[in-house]
């Protein structure tokens, strides 16, 4: 491992500037990024809990012997939930956090999602320094400033924009993560190839995929390339206002949306217990074929969805729930206008937009292509 390889620090412009820095054991960046807090909160899942104290060590150290409190949450999914986050509020009110205090994440996407909403919420906000420990959180949750929880009528529908005062992205972390999940993070990296940097579909497609772990060189090269293409869209549409149906326009911060539409709805059908990076690659391939019918994507990039994905160990079919259920969750994704269906989908790679209104010949058409379902 090229551990002495120099840190690269991404840095995120805007109203509320602050660095993603990408590198191997940044246990001692984490102190500067928090500052001088009077008390920490490291709100962390079970199955990270034990890391959490180590990552506690160095804060009080940090600190100069100032307050941290672990705050332990379910694993996953089932962290973001009201109830949840109401024993985090109420935790933070017992140590007496203020305004000048902070709250760390250490932990996967759900973590991140349910600490930087506590964060925005706790007193109409105070800091958030995000430690992801899977891949996917690092390209994905951690950047962007987007927190939220889950309802039983769908995946984070309530939640803030909260941008933290920092990420850290230690690549030395992914090292006890099992292969699965890190090949699920991997449907995020391709996405963003996809919408923005073909590069990324590039080293996808000639890297042999057993030499994508945590101290690959590409793998890294490919993280840093997932963040940037997410930074450089955020820091132009941090609230999602953009979004032009204007055939030919830039969607926006919903361009990282690609995908996503389905694949919320098959990861409400499967209760959650499907991977996230592993229904945005089903769930890319299908607004694909979708694009394919209803807006002319040319054939040979729908192939490529199907090969890129594949290549590196996702799925790219789905016949696990009926077209009809999944379409009446898909009517309630935060990118519908009232009763119109809105999708995020390529004129070309690297060419994004949005299709209103699709037919539902086209999106049926669409499922059968991904589910083997005969016309």
């Amino acid at each position: 491992m090229n551990d002495h390889a120099p840190d690269t620090v991404l840095h995120v412009g805007g109203d509320s500037p602050y660095d993603v820095v990408v590198g191997y054991h940044l246990a001692d960046r984490l102190g500067p990024m928090v500052g001088d807090a009077l008390r920490v909160a490291v709100i962390c899942p079970e199955a990270m809990s034990e890391l959490a104290e180590d990552v506690a060590a160095p804060l009080l150290e940090a600190l100069d012997g100032r307050e941290v409190t672990v705050l332990v949450v379910p694993d996953g999914e089932e962290a973001k939930t009201a109830e949840v986050a109401n024993d985090c509020w109420e935790a933070l009110g017992e140590e007496g956090f203020t305004r000048s205090d902070v709250v760390v994440t250490l932990g996967g996407g759900a973590t991140t999602d349910l600490g930087g909403f506590v964060a925005a919420s706790w007193l109409r906000g105070v800091r958030v320094v995000h430690v992801p420990t899977t891949l996917l959180a690092m390209v994905d949750a951690a950047v962007g400033g987007k927190t939220g929880i889950n309802t039983a009528a769908g995946k984070n529908l309530v939640g803030a924009f909260h941008e933290p005062s920092g990420v850290l992205c230690d690549l030395a972390l992914l090292e006890t993560l099992p292969r699965d999940e890190l090949v699920a993070g991997l449907g995020e990296v391709v996405k963003c190839g996809f919408i923005a940097d073909p590069e990324i579909l590039r080293l996808v497609e000639t890297a042999e995929p057993d030499d994508l772990e945590p101290s690959s060189p590409v793998l890294r090269e490919l993280v840093e390339r997932a963040i940037a293409v997410k930074i450089d869209v955020v820091v132009g549409d941090l609230k999602e206002a953009g979004g032009s149906e204007a055939t030919g326009a830039h969607p926006g911060r919903e361009a990282l949306n690609y995908g996503h539409t389905l694949a919320h709805a098959i990861e409400r059908a499967e209760s959650y217990g499907i991977r996230h990076g592993e229904a945005v690659a089903i769930g890319c391939v299908y607004v694909a074929e979708l694009a394919h019918r209803a807006a002319d994507l040319p054939a040979d990039v729908v192939e490529r969805h199907r090969t890129a994905f594949a290549r590196v160990g996702l799925p790219v079919t789905y016949a696990g729930a009926s077209f009809e259920d999944l379409l009446a969750t898909m009517r309630v994704d935060k990118k519908s206008r009232g009763a119109v269906l809105r999708f995020v989908v390529l004129d070309d790679v690297g060419r994004p937009r949005i299709l209103a209104g699709p037919s539902e010949e086209h999106l049926r058409a669409a499922y059968e292509a991904i589910s083997g379902v005969a016309p």
